[in-house]
């Protein structure tokens, strides 16, 4: 082992990585505000004063933690190529916190009686206290990590992120890319030829680079001539909003309002750490041995901090190691990343590039990443498994048609109840859709596990891995069959839930009986 190789603090590549770890953040961090901003009303001014300058406080310290730590592995390895985990804010949570905490809890402290003012506090003090809650419930989780990743198999976790990275971080800002086609296909097609096609660019300049220029170029030149349609909007005037994220105690005041929403932002934080195993097994499938506990810590300690500072969405490290391994990306990135992302918050140009940029420029880079991970998966994982790494992706599949079914500028939320309780014929088509997608990330790393252990001729493990699924079912951890997610006793559901319910996690039990059975029968040597 060579530990005298030192790696370059920067190297021209890093440009490429920060570009697209960059837009990541601006892409999370724009979704939040339009959801917020847009859908529910929300103040602006406290938005990008009060919740981004905190929330962007995490980015910068994970992204210092992760650029200390791949410089240590570099170091220890003799490994100069080493790249170095990213961390930015958590797409789905923060939708989720938007679209299923903060918006509706704003909405109802105004039904209440509460002033605008008086709500929007509030609501952020409910965003603080939350992301405390997952903060302490994450940092006890990190030190199991370890645990988990030795007993679930490459297809499980390798599966069930590429799930998340072909329907959300793929698929949702394709939907963007295309309200604005003009725009963002330009920029799509520039990122596919210069990172997945490997064509070169004009005068060696980064392939995401020249996809932000051109897109943004072709925004500004053909909306105000009226080529966009309403798909342009007019750039708001420049505004320094320099707020800095001090430590507050205002946090304490929003911990009794999390109550009703612990089962929906305790499994949150379950989701982050069981994404951050999957990441650090994605980095190690690339080449990259990080340890699974000091990833999970420092990203639980980011998002603490961040709550502490008045942010209200949690860090995470990003499915796209790899993505920007190939990139040529090394240790800079992150630490330019959270540079400039952290100031960003504190003098407010990040506030002003959300308002400025369309999602259709932002979104091209999300989309090349989406394609790495899940060409990774099956890349990383024996072929005799891509039948798993294919079946997990399922539940990701439902919990993205979910999200588009519930938002409320689509279906307004009492007829999507109404929807949801329609059991004329059986358990109703959009019950079955929420209900497969909530929890989805635990959920294919159970239905992948059960599959390999089936491929590989080991039906009572098989059985063994659906009773835990059945059992997860009952108390809502997957299958929940509240629309929003939330977790439950059973005995304490209403009867028509209840009933769906059991024969979900009756489905899992039926299944390991029948696999119990089949382990009784002579093993095929000639399949094996």
């Amino acid at each position: 082992m060579n530990t005298s190789s030192k790696p370059a603090l920067f190297v021209s590549s890093d440009f490429n990585g920060f570009l697209g770890l960059l837009v990541d953040n601006i892409s999370v961090m724009a979704f939040l505000a339009t959801a917020l901003i847009g859908i529910f009303g929300f103040p602006a001014d406290l938005v990008y004063t009060r919740m981004f300058p905190g929330t962007t406080l995490g980015v910068l310290l994970g992204n210092l933690a992760y650029f200390v730590m791949a410089r240590r592995l570099a170091k220890r390895s003799g490994n100069a190529q080493t790249t170095a985990m990213p961390l930015g804010v958590d797409a789905p949570t923060s939708i989720g916190m938007g679209l299923l905490v903060l918006g509706p809890a704003f909405l109802s402290y105004k039904q209440a009686g509460m002033d605008e003012h008086a709500a929007a506090i509030a609501t952020w003090q409910l965003g603080m206290a939350s992301l405390v809650v997952m903060g302490v419930f994450k940092t006890v989780l990190s030190f199991f990590g370890p645990l988990v990743q030795r007993h679930v198999p490459r297809a499980g976790l390798l599966g069930s992120i590429a799930g998340i990275a072909l329907v959300l971080m793929g698929f949702l800002p394709l939907l963007e890319i295309m309200k604005v086609p003009m725009v963002g296909f330009a920029g799509l097609g520039i990122v596919l030829y210069a990172l997945v096609a490997r064509g070169a660019m004009p005068w060696n300049l980064p392939g995401v680079l020249v996809a932000f220029v051109v897109g943004l170029l072709l925004y500004l030149v053909l909306g105000p001539l009226g080529w966009l349609g309403h798909g342009y909007h007019p750039a708001a005037a420049w505004q320094w909003r320099v707020a800095l994220p001090w430590p507050t105690l205002q946090w304490i005041h929003g911990l009794p309002l999390t109550l009703p929403y612990l089962p929906l932002i305790l499994p949150f934080g379950l989701l982050m750490v069981a994404g951050g195993i999957n990441v650090t097994e994605s980095a190690r499938a690339a080449g990259d041995n990080y340890n699974t506990r000091d990833i999970l810590l420092v990203e639980a300690l980011a998002t603490l901090v961040a709550g502490c500072c008045g942010g209200v969405a949690q860090t995470t490290p990003y499915i796209g190691q790899p993505a920007y391994r190939a990139m040529g990306a090394r240790t800079g990135y992150v630490l330019l990343t959270g540079i400039v992302v952290g100031l960003g918050g504190v003098f407010g140009y990040l506030s002003n590039l959300v308002e400025l940029l369309p999602l259709a420029v932002l979104a091209p880079i999300l989309i090349y990443v989406a394609i790495s991970i899940t060409t990774q998966a099956f890349e990383a994982t024996p072929q005799r498994y891509a039948a798993a790494v294919v079946f997990s992706f399922f539940p990701a599949i439902a919990d993205m048609v979910a999200i588009k079914l519930g938002d409320p500028t689509y279906v307004p939320r009492e007829h999507f109840v109404a929807l949801y309780n329609d059991a004329s014929h059986g358990i109703s088509e959009l019950a079955v859709i929420n209900v497969l997608g909530n929890g989805f990330i635990i959920t294919s790393m159970i239905w992948a596990s059960f599959v390999v252990a089936m491929i590989d001729g080991r039906p009572r493990r098989a059985a063994s891995i659906l009773l835990l699924g059945g059992a997860l079912t009952l108390f809502g951890v997957i299958h929940s069959v509240v629309p929003t997610g939330s977790l439950y006793l059973p005995w304490a559901l209403d009867p028509a839930l209840r009933s769906i319910s059991l024969q979900f996690a009756g489905a899992y039990l039926m299944l390991a009986v029948v696999l119990a059975l089949l382990s009784l029968q002579p093993r095929n040597t000639a399949q094996a």
